[in-house]
């Protein structure tokens, strides 16, 4: 065996993560051009916002099942009107120094100059299902950030309390179109005809 590959074996995994701490860019000195050229290259789901770097849980089982659920629901309704739904990882640009990592995302029309091929750079709506890492994530900084970046609806998907919130734009802030549990039906004012039944969609297996 050669000398440099005694090196690298030798190399511990404390030696590396050193490494990549010398070698990476510090929290809060990432360009965003270096967040978007890493996570070119990744399956994390990592967000950004202003040179820091977020990254998110890998998603549950439970949280994958609701997800494919109403994605499916989105897609179906969509895709005989011309629109385009997509779910994680796609990078949605807030604006510039600023991007989120949605569940769910979708446009009306397939033409949207917003939907890019590297990150969309806008959406008609967007969808969280609450990550139990972090609830307030979801809850609050999303729903603050998604109405910074204009989308018109927001969908937060509780599995802890099995509600799903619905939020509308109004002037540039959020306001409440209802927060609806099992027995009900949670229907979107921007999708005329759009609707699903809560129970199954916690239900989804």
């Amino acid at each position: 065996m050669s000398a440099a590959s005694d090196s690298t074996s030798e190399f511990s995994p404390r030696a590396w993560k050193d490494f990549l701490f010398d070698v990476m860019p510090r929290q809060g000195a990432w360009t965003e051009e270096q967040y978007l050229a890493m996570t070119d290259h990744t399956n994390r789901l990592i967000e950004f916002t202003d040179g820091s770097l977020e990254p998110l849980p890998v998603p549950t089982d439970r949280h994958q099942a609701i997800l494919a659920f109403l994605y499916e629901a989105f897609a179906g309704f969509l895709r005989p009107r011309g629109g385009k739904v997509r779910f994680a990882p796609l990078r949605l640009q807030i604006r510039p120094g600023k991007f989120r990592e949605p569940d769910l995302l979708l446009v009306r029309l397939a033409s949207d100059p917003r939907r890019q091929n590297r990150f969309w750079t806008g959406a008609d709506l967007a969808l969280e299902v609450v990550s139990p890492d972090k609830p307030s994530r979801d809850l609050i900084d999303k729903r603050g950030d998604y109405a910074e970046g204009g989308v018109a609806e927001y969908w937060i998907v509780n599995p802890e309390n099995e509600t799903i919130t619905v939020l509308t734009l109004q002037g540039g802030s959020y306001v409440y179109a209802g927060t609806l549990q099992r027995g009900q039906s949670a229907a979107s004012l921007m999708l005329e005809g759009f609707a699903v039944d809560v129970a199954d969609v916690f239900n989804a297996d």
